[in-house]
């Protein structure tokens, strides 16, 4: 585990002793995986690549400024007791919240640009799972977003962690007592479910499934709509082995509640996007010999 990878030097202007960390890193590897994936799919459809950067940017703005309002308002107590440190704080972002103000202003954006939403999105399907299993493996080399205290092979400890895996920790922070066999096994950090690394294999699974699909003439939307739906179920899976506080209702966390919400939906519009598939490989013939003569 890796948290902080160097400090800048004193004599760099603004930055000078601050510390770069792999999770600020591996998001900026990860917004940039996102964009050069678009950028090769805008080209192969026929659209100007660099407009995949014009459509970072907005994603950028979004996920960050969404994942950390989405924070704020899980953590409302405590943003009330220090607004401006939790504002300003390195930790603190929210997937979830990230994902939804980022597809607003993009799609905003996109239909600025006049741009067609459906394949736009397919584009952007594949560039936004292998950029979300980049940045989980920040998450991993922080020691953020880890799993339930467990005794088997895949159990990894972060002594250094945010939080610490100690069992006081674990205790205080999300309402899990450790169970004493483990204490007595591994003393007081203990080795937990390295959810972060799950999340990176199921998230490039999902990417090269949904990188295959590109070719095969789905009408518009259809690879955006298969993402949502294996992004959901992926996370409501993961999120049974993670360390958590929030459980919404029942037994469920609140981001499982949004993830079996955003299956849904993509099922729902798989299943009518599906009829149209003829119609979509046709349509897109067209609007490339189009495309051709015009440039002619």
């Amino acid at each position: 585990m890796y948290p902080v990878l160097f400090q800048m030097p004193e004599w760099v202007p603004f930055l000078g002793g601050e510390p770069i960390t792999s999770f600020g890193v591996m998001m900026l590897a990860a917004f940039a995986t996102g964009g050069y994936i678009l950028k090769a799919e805008m080209k192969r459809m026929g659209h100007d690549p660099d407009i995949a950067w014009d459509l970072l940017f907005w994603a950028v703005v979004g996920g960050v400024v969404g994942a950390r309002l989405y924070y704020v308002l899980l953590n409302y107590p405590r943003f009330v007791e220090d607004p401006l440190g939790m504002l300003l704080a390195r930790g603190g972002m929210v997937w979830y919240g990230g994902f939804l103000l980022a597809a607003a202003l993009v799609v905003r954006r996109i239909r600025k640009l006049g741009l067609p939403l459906g394949r736009i999105a397919d584009g952007a399907a594949p560039a936004i799972a292998l950029a979300y299993a980049v940045g989980r493996i920040g998450c991993f080399l922080v020691g953020d977003d880890y799993g339930r205290p467990t005794g088997s092979w895949v159990g990894i400890a972060f002594p250094n962690g945010a939080p610490p895996t100690h069992v006081d920790t674990i205790r205080e922070q999300f309402g899990i007592t450790a169970d004493p066999a483990l204490v007595e096994r591994f003393g007081e950090i203990l080795p937990v479910h390295p959810t972060q690394l799950y999340e990176v294999g199921l998230s490039t699974l999902i990417f090269l499934f949904l990188w295959s699909q590109r070719r095969k003439g789905h009408a518009p939307g259809w690879i955006f709509m298969a993402w949502l739906a294996l992004a959901g179920l992926e996370r409501f899976v993961v999120e049974i082995f993670r360390a958590k506080d929030d459980r919404f209702f029942a037994f469920l966390t609140l981001a499982q509640v949004i993830s079996l919400a955003l299956t849904a939906v993509g099922i729902f519009w798989m299943t009518r996007l599906r009829n149209d598939r003829s119609g979509a490989g046709a349509g897109e013939s067209r609007n490339r010999r189009r495309r051709r003569r015009a440039r002619r």
